[in-house]
This record gives C-alpha cells, sequence and structure tokens, in this order.
C-alpha cells in the first residue's frame, strides 16, 4: 500500500474534519422560537457607522449555511479585499441544521450579519420585515425563473439566489459498474436488484446518515411529500385535517425504501453525522448515500478521482413518478434592513454575480450551479455530482423541495428525529413512524 497516498487521504480528512468542527463550534446556541422579533437598534453589530460617502474601512459581515463553500469563501474574501480597498469581509458559516438557531440567537443578541443566508417561502416571511428589498439591482432580472417565488413578496425581491442544487442519491459510478450494474435504478424492485447486486460483488450499499436529524429530515422525508400529485394541496388538506399523512399511499411506499436504506447501512447510521457521511462515502465504504451536490467539494477533499453522479431515489415501481430528482434554491443572500452598510453590502452581491471573478468562484471554486441566465458551469467544472444534476434539469426530470413550505422551520428536524427513533428501533412499524410523522404535523401547524 501506497504510504504517501494514505498520508495524503488522512490529511484531506483531517481537514475534513477541521472545517466541519469549526462551523459546529462556532453556531450559538440557543431555542428555535419560530419568530424573527422586530429589529431595533442601530444594525449589523461592529460594522462602521460613517454616513453614506464618506464610510472607510468598513467590516462587511457575512454568516452563511453552507459550509462547504467555507474555505472558498474565505480565498474570496482576500481577492476581494484586495479589489476593494477599505472594505473588509467577515466571513461565518454554519452547517445547516444548526444554522437556524444561531441566526436568531444573533437577532437577539444584537449582533446581525450584514449578509445573511435564509430560505425561501416560510422564512422570507419570517425576515420579511427585517431584510432590505433588492428588487432594484441589476441582477434581479437575470435570475432564472424558478428562483424567483421562493423570495418574492407582494411582488418585490428580497434575496440573491446563490445556486440551484439538486438532492438525490449520490452514487459512486464504478463500484456499480464494478457490481455489474448497468443502468441506475427508477423503481424499487430495480433499486432492491442494485442493492443484491453490490452485496454479491462485497460491496456495502448505502451510507445512512441518520447521526443528525438534518439529512433525514429535509433530504429523505422531502421524498413522499414532492411525489404527491399536488404537494402544495396535500399541504392544504394536512392542515385543514382532510388528510393524514399516516393514511398517504404514498408515505406508505416511502417506508419501503428507508427500511432498504436502513437495513443495508455500510455501518450504524445514528453514528453517521454528515463529516462520517462523507468520509465514508468518499472512501468508498457504502456505493450509495443521500445528499446534494453541495457535497462535491468536501468529497473531492478526501478522495478527488471518484466516479460519481446523482440519481433518483425510487419509492415504488412507477418509473415515471419516480425517474427524477430535487431541484430548488437552498438559500437566498439577504441584507440585514438595519445595516449601516448596506450600499457595500450591495455592491458585493452584485460584484459576485456580475463580475468575471466572482462567476468563476461560484461555479469553480464553491462548485455551484449558477442560479442566473446568463452563466453557467461549463461541463467538468462543477464536478460529477453537480454535471449530474444539470443533466436533469436540461431533461426536465425534476421535482421541488418542499421543505420551506412546511408550517414550522423545525418540522423536517421533528421527522428526523423520528428516523432517527425508527433506525435505533425505539419505534418499530411503518404504522408508528408515520403516525409520529402525522402527529409533529398536527403539532406544528398553528405555527404557519
Amino acid at each position: 500500500m501506497n504510504k504517501g497516498l494514505m498520508s495524503g487521504k488522512w490529511f484531506r480528512a483531517a481537514a475534513l474534519s477541521a472545517i466541519v468542527s469549526v462551523a459546529l463550534a462556532g453556531c450559538a446556541s440557543g431555542q428555535n422560537s419560530g419568530n424573527a422579533p422586530k429589529e431595533t437598534g442601530t444594525g449589523a453589530a461592529g460594522s462602521a457607522s460613517q454616513s453614506e460617502g464618506t464610510k472607510k474601512n468598513v467590516t462587511l459581515k457575512i454568516f452563511q449555511s453552507k459550509v462547504e463553500i467555507n474555505e472558498a469563501l474565505n480565498k474570496l474574501k482576500d481577492e476581494y479585499e484586495a479589489t476593494h480597498p477599505g472594505v473588509k469581509l467577515e466571513v461565518d458559516s454554519s452547517l445547516s441544521d444548526s444554522y437556524a438557531t444561531s441566526i436568531k440567537a444573533k437577532f437577539a443578541a444584537g449582533e446581525m450579519p450584514d449578509i445573511f443566508s435564509i430560505g425561501g417561502d416560510r422564512d422570507l416571511n419570517l425576515w420579511a420585515d427585517n431584510i432590505e428589498d433588492l428588487s432594484d439591482q441589476p441582477w434581479v432580472n437575470d435570475m432564472l425563473d424558478m428562483t424567483k417565488p421562493g423570495i418574492t413578496k407582494d411582488g418585490n425581491i428580497y434575496g440573491l439566489p446563490l445556486t440551484v442544487e439538486g438532492v438525490g442519491f449520490l452514487y459512486n459510478k464504478d463500484l456499480f459498474a464494478k457490481a455489474g450494474i448497468t443502468e441506475v435504478p427508477t423503481t424499487l424492485t430495480g433499486l432492491k436488484d442494485a442493492v443484491a447486486k453490490l452485496k454479491a460483488a462485497g460491496i456495502s450499499a448505502f451510507v445512512t446518515p441518520y447521526g443528525s436529524s438534518y439529512n433525514p429530515g429535509v433530504f429523505a422525508a422531502n421524498n413522499p411529500f414532492a411525489k404527491q400529485a399536488d404537494p402544495d394541496k396535500f399541504m392544504s388538506e394536512l392542515n385543514d385535517g382532510t388528510a393524514k399523512i399516516s393514511d398517504n399511499q404514498t408515505f406508505k411506499d416511502w417506508m419501503n425504501q428507508v427500511d432498504l436504506e436502513i437495513k443495508n447501512a455500510e455501518s450504524n447510521p445514528l453514528t453517521v453525522d454528515y463529516n462520517t457521511q462523507v468520509t465514508n462515502f468518499a472512501n468508498q465504504k457504502g456505493a450509495i448515500t443521500t445528499g446534494c451536490n453541495c457535497s462535491q467539494p468536501l468529497i473531492d477533499a478526501v478522495n478527488p478521482d471518484l466516479n460519481l453522479g446523482v440519481m433518483p431515489m425510487p419509492i415504488n415501481d412507477d418509473a415515471k413518478l419516480n425517474d427524477n430528482i430535487f431541484v430548488s434554491v437552498p438559500s437566498y443572500w439577504v441584507i440585514s434592513k438595519n445595516s449601516p452598510v448596506k450600499e457595500e453590502a450591495k455592491e458585493f452581491l452584485n460584484w459576485l454575480v456580475t463580475s468575471e471573478t466572482g462567476r468563476k468562484y461560484i461555479t469553480e471554486e464553491f462548485k455551484l450551479i449558477p442560479a442566473f441566465k446568463t452563466f453557467e458551469a461549463k461541463p467538468g467544472v462543477i464536478g460529477d455530482l453537480g454535471d449530474s444534476v444539470q443533466e436533469y434539469v436540461k431533461a426536465g426530470k425534476v421535482l421541488p423541495n418542499e421543505v420551506n413550505k412546511y408550517p414550522a422551520e423545525s418540522m423536517p428536524f421533528e421527522f428526523g428525529a423520528t428516523l432517527q427513533k425508527y433506525a435505533a428501533g425505539k419505534l418499530t412499524t411503518h404504522e408508528q413512524v408515520l403516525a409520529e410523522f402525522q402527529s409533529s404535523w398536527d403539532k406544528l401547524k398553528s405555527k404557519k
């Protein structure tokens, strides 16, 4: 075995662990209240407060929820500061599953960043009174049409879509080939056959990440919501009591896929947090894992030589229904309404998506799929996962991510906690899982 290669892999894995650990350590603690109070005071703490036109040596504070781009974002920081004298960027990143609590803690403490990230729909309603209307910004007309509804309120645009992301099963093409799998499965029967072939070849099928409630609650549980005939109508009926998750056939079908992932996991799902998921998948301990193309930089940090793709997450044998992945805007960057450096914040966002350097960072360094009409990622630039997502988008084989339409932002984490209990054996039947999902919905729907 090549000792130098192993040392390199160890270093990359250690670096990944450090990145994620720093993000976790930096998260503010506090209880998720589900409400954003009216902002008072002078705005972002620590930012310069000189009058317009005379600002010098300002600090622009950015707090965002994509830890995958943290290292590249700090590289961008250096380039931006070098070409914008007097402006300093202060970048802070937090894992998605703790971000909402962290940003509310900053709000409560009067330490709001100048730029921060929010989801669309429900998050926009929560923060609309405290963020700047960006409708007049030059990049608004360039936004992809699908990115606008989630950040539009009363006809106004309130945020910049950082990227379009695809969620599905990430899979290792070389391990599939080794097992004799020639086509990605688009039915549950096909997925079971693929799992059997992997097992026969001595390959573990799944890296199943239930160590945090985020992945099962946000990514996995979206599957049966998005595959409803009319997701908005279904959720409306859940709210008025005319539909129940526990009675819904799509959810019943989905539980069979959940079983397949848990029973064929390469290790105990409850021990696999995001860091472990990325590391184990990159080290080829399992051929399939639930995730999004956003994980490409962290996977590359451990093993840059993998041949990867994104594939559907089939829940039954309806190939037309299942031959889709889930595509949405995971987060929008917004500007605090009371920030004393709003103009500098607007200038930065404009530079990010209109300048050659900013666009290069989005595609080549962040490895993100652009959310704008006038530039796109060239094949190979954003990695295998991004290329795969773009193929599904171009083919029209996409369904939405419905998570930001749930009545409360804590809802997916309750779903995730329920799935964790199922994996731990504390819940033993499909009926118990779906009944608890229904109970969570009934409990939280009043917070809509």
